[in-house]
């Protein structure tokens, strides 16, 4: 265990999980990969154009290293490396549901009030 995650156990439980999935990207990047296997270049594809390179492989990196992602690396020319969730990543499938479920339900929400607010 790296020392950033011996840390993380003196703090609450809320804490640990926004150490670790917090951010503005990881949740998203979760998200897709609870769809199975993604290659660096399609998950890039798959999120929105305002993840830059740099920032999706920091994203990948810290949740490598937290434990939720396996990184692949295949020997071949080019080298394809691919990403997929370990088991501590896919028990985050309820809560990031949950996530998605309450975003839905916020987004009909506001939906209701703009056309409230249109009479």
């Amino acid at each position: 265990m790296d020392q950033r995650l011996q840390e993380l156990a003196a703090y609450c439980d809320t804490e640990v999980m926004l150490a670790v999935v917090g951010g503005k990207w990881k949740l998203l990047i979760l998200f897709y990969l609870f769809r199975g296997t993604y290659r660096f270049s399609e998950l890039q594809r798959a999120l929105p154009s305002e993840v830059t390179h740099r920032m999706l492989a920091r994203q990948l990196r810290a949740l490598e290293s937290d434990g939720l992602v396996h990184r692949t690396v295949y020997p071949e020319v080019p080298p394809r490396v691919e990403y997929e969730l370990t088991p501590v990543g896919r028990s985050l499938e309820s809560l990031i549901g949950q996530v998605e479920s309450w975003g839905a339900w916020y987004r009909e929400y506001l939906r209701e009030m703009a056309a409230k607010g249109e009479d």
